[in-house]
């Protein structure tokens, strides 16, 4: 999702879509893979020029840019144990997710963190995971 992995070598960001199976009309109410690294450079951009403050907050209050359709953007620390920005999803903010796992068993955030830190220092994650919505488990996937 974007050039840059690991920001300030402190921080790891990714942007998540659903990459659930449906009708090529139903495809607008998801973002592509393109968008969500585009996301990712926005955020990055932005960090660069306001700093992280600004950024967290921007994306925790859903700015525009930073949230679109089943697209938005989250920012770990680089270990995985916080957390730091969520905008959709508050209750997670602040929380240790290293341990998280997906409905397959998978360890999404230990994941994130080894793309992160691995050459290239950028990629995909594939997880699985119940919409909140749906109650259906989705295919996801996230630009780290």
């Amino acid at each position: 999702m974007r050039g840059a992995t690991a920001v300030c070598y402190a921080l790891v960001l990714g942007a998540s879509l659903a990459a659930t199976s449906m009708l090529r009309v139903q495809a607008a109410e998801f973002g592509t893979r393109d968008e969500a690294v585009a996301m990712v450079q926005r955020v990055q951009e932005k960090f660069k020029k306001d700093g992280p403050e600004a950024t967290f907050k921007a994306i925790n209050n859903m700015a525009p840019g930073f949230v679109d359709r089943d697209l938005f953007p989250y920012v770990h620390k680089i270990d995985g144990t916080l957390l730091v920005a969520c905008g959709p999803i508050a209750a997670i903010r602040g929380k240790n997710l290293h341990d998280m796992k997906d409905q397959d068993g998978k360890f999404t955030t230990q994941d994130f963190m080894r793309i992160a830190t691995t050459p290239p220092y950028q990629g995909w994650s594939y997880f699985r995971w119940r919409s909140p919505q749906t109650n259906q488990v989705d295919d996801k996937s996230a630009w780290i």
